[in-house]
């Protein structure tokens, strides 16, 4: 199979503006997150995707593959399929697997994209799937930026949510889980995504898979064995720089 793993990147976030810019020890974290990606042994290739000229300059100047986008993506997703057209164009070839990485996962390891692929090679029914990560505590059940899923008994999405789901009264008993953006597409899935016209619960929530739940697809959610900490504020970023001490891939 031939893998794109594609990472949608852009200045303009309004929750952190230039974030993927900003240095962890040392490296913008656009660049953590390019390099961390570009080590699975799965991946044909790696790219970033944006709309900004100096996230394309930098990938560019540490040996990396970017590509110019529109400015007009409200979803991260439709970003990528732009970028898939524009790559098999330029590589002339075709990727049958395209793996999006947000831009501000830079805890992202390598093993992660196996992780997240398996489901789509092992069954021919699942088009789409999202990594599954544990909530370890009440702070990130309650935090809006924690992408909150539940999920049926195959391990099928059935509604993600910023809001803390399930129910508060027996966290104790019921597994809390989150979204974690390592998130594999077949090919045609992605194209005809951009097709679908955007929903309101998924403009309500700000998630791109709630365009495909309120479409009545399906997300299959693959468990990951990796902790991750997503940057969506400065205050992430600290607590990521720690984390990141020492890690070895």
């Amino acid at each position: 199979m031939n893998i794109l793993a594609l990472i949608p990147a852009r200045m303009g976030s309004s929750r952190f503006p230039g974030k993927p810019m900003a240095p962890i020890l040392g490296k913008p974290m656009i660049g953590h997150v390019y390099e961390r990606v570009a080590k699975s042994p799965m991946l044909t290739l790696t790219a970033v995707a944006t709309c900004d000229k100096e996230i394309f300059d930098y990938v560019e100047s540490i040996g990396g593959v970017a590509v110019m986008t529109g400015n007009e993506h409200e979803r991260a997703t439709d970003r990528c399929a732009e970028a898939l057209v524009a790559l098999e164009r330029a590589n002339n070839t075709t990727y049958d697997i395209v793996v999006m990485v947000q831009g501000d996962e830079p805890m992202t390891h390598p093993d992660m994209i196996a992780e997240a692929v398996q489901p789509l090679i092992d069954h021919a029914d699942v088009q789409v799937t999202n990594l599954l990560g544990k909530i370890k505590d009440a702070a990130e059940f309650e935090d809006r930026n924690c992408i909150k899923v539940v999920c049926d008994l195959q391990l099928n999405a059935m509604y993600f949510s910023r809001e803390p789901i399930p129910t508060r009264c027996k966290v104790d008993q019921i597994p809390m889980g989150k979204q974690v953006c390592v998130i594999p597409f077949r090919r045609q899935f992605l194209l005809d995504y951009t097709k679908l016209a955007p929903t309101p619960l998924e403009i309500a929530e700000s998630v791109d898979m709630m365009r495909v739940l309120e479409h009545g697809m399906r997300v299959r959610m693959a468990p990951t064995r990796h902790d991750t900490q997503a940057v969506d504020t400065p205050a992430d970023l600290k607590k990521v720089q720690g984390l990141m001490q020492g890690l070895d891939a």
